[in-house]
């Protein structure tokens, strides 16, 4: 639709602030992110260009190598895991089962409590010595698989990773809210035809979100996956043997030893990462599509 010259005056008018925002908060800090990543600098001496010095150190640095492959395996399980587990409770409470609005409080409600509260919590539930978890192992005849899960190479990462994975109700709560907006008439036609509740979930409401409510709870969980901070700060600091480290927590690192340089270099990383998960997801959603309306036009012409 083509905007007549008198329409764009008060469209600009409604865009400028926003965009000046956008301007300000984002892209100026991004570029000044950008520039600093090129430099050695301490917040306090005078600034020296290293050139791409500071990307080289970067993945010199097993540490930050590390971080890269457990940011990715945060998103990738956050994803596709976490999600799916999110749209399973979506599509089974959307049907309003006996006690649905109690269940959906209870996944919920996790949500309203600090990360910060959270963390704090399973170190608990993980101590090696009055731990939750290794008291029930040693009440059901257990005890040899009890250790000390934060602190052991083996089991810090998955520990770390396994019990952020169950807060599902954020990502419930949106596709819930897209569901009830699917006309009820595809079910009552499902239905009269004898499909399952399974079948209508796999041919009906799975299709119908996939591109509104699910795509963006695939992006926002894979985006959430790729800045997690404070879990890891809390439970491992990144240890052991910077096992359970994030691109946050090193560039936290990296700023806390007042080198910005690199500090800003890990922080550029995490962004073009990000970019570059936001642009795989869209892809492969969009790529479903193209797949089926391909086979949709084989199936037309074959007739």
């Amino acid at each position: 639709m083509k905007l007549e010259r008198s329409d764009r005056g008060p469209l600009v008018a409604f865009m400028l602030p926003a965009l000046v925002m956008m301007l300000v908060f984002f892209i100026i800090p991004v570029l000044y992110v950008i520039v600093v990543s090129f430099l050695k600098w301490d917040g306090i001496s005078e600034a020296a260009f290293r050139n791409i010095r500071n990307y080289a150190l970067l993945f010199k640095d097993k540490a930050f190598t590390r971080s890269i492959v457990n940011n990715v395996i945060w998103a990738l399980v956050a994803g596709f895991i976490q999600v799916p587990l999110a749209m399973v409770m979506a599509i089974i409470l959307s049907r309003k089962p006996r006690g649905w609005k109690f269940f959906r409080t209870v996944y919920f409600f996790p949500q309203v409590i600090s990360g910060i509260a959270l963390a704090t919590l399973w170190r608990a539930i993980y101590s090696a010595d009055s731990g939750l978890l290794n008291g029930l192992l040693n009440a059901v005849g257990m005890g040899h698989l009890a250790k000390d899960w934060l602190g052991n190479i083996s089991s810090a990462f998955p520990a770390v990773l396994i019990y952020w994975i169950f807060y599902v109700g954020y990502y419930m709560v949106i596709m819930m809210a897209d569901i009830t907006t699917i006309d009820s008439s595809y079910y009552e036609a499902a239905t009269i035809d004898g499909a399952t509740d399974f079948q209508q979930a796999i041919h009906i409401t799975i299709p119908l979100i996939k591109k509104t409510s699910l795509l963006t709870c695939v992006t926002l969980a894979s985006v959430m996956g790729l800045r997690q901070f404070e879990q890891v700060y809390m439970l491992t600091n990144g240890g052991p043997a910077n096992t359970t480290s994030t691109i946050v927590l090193y560039m936290y690192k990296k700023m806390q030893d007042a080198n910005y340089g690199m500090a800003s270099a890990s922080a550029v990383i995490l962004i073009l990462v990000g970019v570059v998960f936001i642009v795989c997801i869209r892809k492969l959603f969009a790529g479903r599509d193209e797949q089926a309306a391909r086979a949709r036009g084989a199936r037309r012409a074959a007739k």
